[in-house]
């Protein structure tokens, strides 16, 4: 029926937008975790490390040595150092935020279709700004899908937690079957047997998929699956804290133990005569090779403590992230992958204190400065 009038659905545009908040937002500090771990800058090209960082394509390509992360110095399995998972809640907030700056730092923004009139609405399914008459044809054209959209005015009156809050709900998982997301079939049912995303119809025709569950239901007993495992890690964390704060300690005593016999060589050496000054250099030798080795494992053991701190660190900040900004697609995509990297690292443990190499007592060296 061609002569309907359109839906009445969105925001009535009777009266101008306003002009921007005069009070800008502080997105920049807030939202800082959405950027390359290295770089610091936005990419949308963000990849999720099975260490839980995210990096950006062009620092993984850069990065020396290939196949180990570099802050952690976790192996990346890929022979290319190029992980296969992209970080696609990361990315995806980089979108939004972008939109809200666009918001928040302009107050004439043009319809994003004809170009020439000032946008008055914003319709979070498409992401485009419209102007009065444009939005009046959007709401016709798509009348039988019910897009959501919101006046600007709205929009920049919002805080950016507000407005990533409000375009986390508005977004929608669609089936998994082949075709059906490219024709908008919105799913609501999960498959607990393919693990999947359906439609109704795939559920209804389709007799292999049971048995089912709503794909809320779904995506909130992953979040609390990785909640769960999230708070576990924390309570393991305390345990490696301490033996980083141990082996950071040892380092330190093994260097004062270093220094307390360089000096007590050199006072000894300087009482003897130019005859002995050989004798000096084979004391120092001494000490170095019996230090060496206990300074290079505690070093090692600190370097792989700290790395699995960092990962757990980046896992707590993950699962965090996700539990505040992510949609039920990015859900559905990331949290087994990310389950696996929890799981790993609730396997870890930490090494004893206890065991770590002792630096000899330097007996031979002290025998031979008292026969000195």
């Amino acid at each position: 029926d061609g002569a309907a009038a359109p839906m009445e659905t969105g925001p009535q545009m009777g009266t101008p937008p306003c002009s921007p908040s005069s009070q800008q937002p502080a997105v920049k500090d807030d939202f800082q975790f959405v950027l390359c771990e290295r770089c610091r800058q936005e990419s949308p090209n963000l990849k999720l490390l099975t260490c839980l960082h995210t990096l950006c394509l062009d620092c993984l390509s850069e990065n020396k040595p290939i196949g180990q992360c570099p802050i952690c110095r976790t192996a990346i399995p890929q022979a290319s150092g190029i992980p296969d998972m992209d970080n696609l809640l990361f990315t995806n907030l980089q979108t939004r935020l972008n939109i809200y700056k666009k918001l928040s730092n302009s107050s004439g923004l043009s319809c994003s279709r004809c170009r020439s009139e000032t946008a008055a609405v914003w319709c979070s399914e498409c992401e485009e700004f419209l102007c009065t008459k444009c939005f009046e044809d959007h709401q016709w054209f798509f009348k039988k899908r019910s897009h959501e959209a919101r006046r600007v005015e709205d929009l920049r009156a919002e805080s950016a937690h507000q407005f990533l809050e409000d375009t986390r709900k508005s977004y929608n998982l669609f089936c998994s079957s082949p075709g059906h997301a490219d024709q908008g079939h919105i799913s609501s049912i999960y498959c607990r047997k393919c693990e999947k995303p359906l439609c109704c119809s795939c559920a209804l025709l389709d007799s292999q998929h049971a048995p089912f569950c709503d794909i809320r239901s779904e995506t909130q007993r992953r979040q609390e699956e990785l909640g769960i495992m999230s708070q576990e890690l924390k309570q393991k964390r305390s345990s490696f804290e301490a033996t980083y704060a141990a082996l950071q300690d040892e380092a330190v005593r093994l260097e004062q133990v270093q220094q307390e016999m360089r000096e007590l060589i050199r006072q000894r050496v300087e009482q003897l005569v130019r005859l002995i000054r050989q004798e000096e250099e084979e004391l120092l030798g001494l000490v170095e090779a019996q230090q060496e080795q206990g300074r290079q494992e505690v070093v090692r053991e600190l370097q792989r403590v700290e790395g699995v701190l960092r990962r757990m660190e980046a896992g707590e900040r993950l699962v965090e992230k996700m539990s505040l900004y992510a949609t039920e697609q990015e859900v559905m995509d990331m949290q087994p992958f990310i389950k696996d990297s929890l799981e790993q690292l609730q396997q870890l443990q930490p090494p004893a204190t206890g065991d770590q190499a002792q630096p000899g007592d330097l007996a031979d060296c002290r025998a031979r400065l008292q026969a000195l």
